[in-house]
């Protein structure tokens, strides 16, 4: 008689395993997975999963205990429910225009005309709400000493203060730095930027100054400002190269100095400067009242003594 070993092992597995399946807990620990896997009774292909079909139970009983705890008539203060339809447009009222959703037409696929409706739906919920909520006495509105503690303790929010101002603060700081760099590199063009403008401004009103000293001009816009007087300055030098004919300077050297031309003869008399007797004076040509000094007895002037008289006088003193 053969007696395969595949057979008996078989008959081993199934054995140990029927004897497992009776007791309470028939799930294997894992030290005695570990076992049977050092035996050899665990090989590949005997530990199948099969899903279980589901089973469909029609619990009428249930179903209906269930809808009779949804209809149960609780107050109003237990349930809290508003059931309302939109409130009156009156903004539309007051404008005289026909408002465009009315109740129940509204276009879905409008999200404008949507969420105006939701908002009125609940405007007109706080509406009634708020007096039902007032007449069973349950406040709307926070006590002035109401007091909530905090989630998170108050030396936590005191760590995240100071690190948000710390945070602040670099960034701040990183700023400043930056706009530093900025301007040292800058700077220095600036400067020498402001530096010129300066003395061109100071240039042109001292020149200003000469020519109004001078009587070349009888202007005085260079007193009514720095700001005035650099944009005269600036403009005025283009405005009279621009002009024709003589400047300014060339006027006054002329008006000095003469024109050029013949010199000879010039203070001749004419006819017309003949029969001019307008500056004549009487006393001047008599010398009754001129400008030299004082008359002695003889009525002659009194002169200055020379100069080898006054050292012979300064010799006797």
């Amino acid at each position: 008689m053969v007696i395969d070993s595949r057979t008996m092992e078989s008959a081993e597995e199934e054995a140990l395993l029927g004897e497992e399946s009776e007791e309470e807990h028939s799930e294997l620990s894992d030290s005695e997975l570990q076992e049977a896997f050092a035996k050899g009774l665990l090989k590949p292909g005997m530990n199948v999963l099969v899903d279980e079909a589901k089973k469909f139970v029609n619990n009428a009983e249930g179903m209906k205990q269930c809808l009779a705890d949804f209809r149960k008539d609780l107050p109003w203060m237990e349930r809290l429910d508003m059931t309302n339809l939109p409130a009156e447009d009156v903004l539309s009222k007051v404008e005289g225009k026909v408002p465009n959703v009315t109740n129940g037409d509204v276009n879905v696929d409008d999200d404008f005309q949507r969420e105006m409706f939701f908002y009125r739906q609940a405007q007109a919920t706080v509406l009634d709400a708020l007096p039902l909520l007032k007449k069973n006495g349950i406040a709307t509105k926070r006590p002035d000493d109401y007091f909530a503690e905090m989630a998170k303790s108050d030396q936590h929010m005191q760590k995240i203060r100071k690190k948000l101002i710390s945070k602040q603060m670099m960034m701040e700081k990183s700023e400043k730095a930056k706009k530093l760099r900025e301007q040292r590199k800058f700077g220095k063009k600036v400067q020498v930027e402001v530096i010129q403008k300066r003395q061109k401004e100071k240039k042109a009103m001292m020149n200003a100054v000469k020519k109004y000293q001078k009587g070349m001009t009888d202007k005085l816009d260079f007193l009514e400002g720095d700001k005035k007087a650099g944009k005269d300055s600036s403009q005025g030098p283009k405005k009279v190269s621009n002009k024709k004919g003589p400047n300014a300077k060339r006027k006054y050297k002329d008006q000095k100095f003469g024109f050029g031309g013949k010199k000879s003869g010039k203070k001749w008399n004419t006819k017309e400067s003949f029969n001019d007797v307008s500056s004549f004076r009487a006393k001047v040509a008599h010398a009754k009242g001129g400008k030299g000094g004082k008359k002695g007895k003889g009525g002659k002037q009194n002169k200055r003594p020379g100069k080898s008289v006054r050292k012979k006088m300064k010799s006797r003193s």
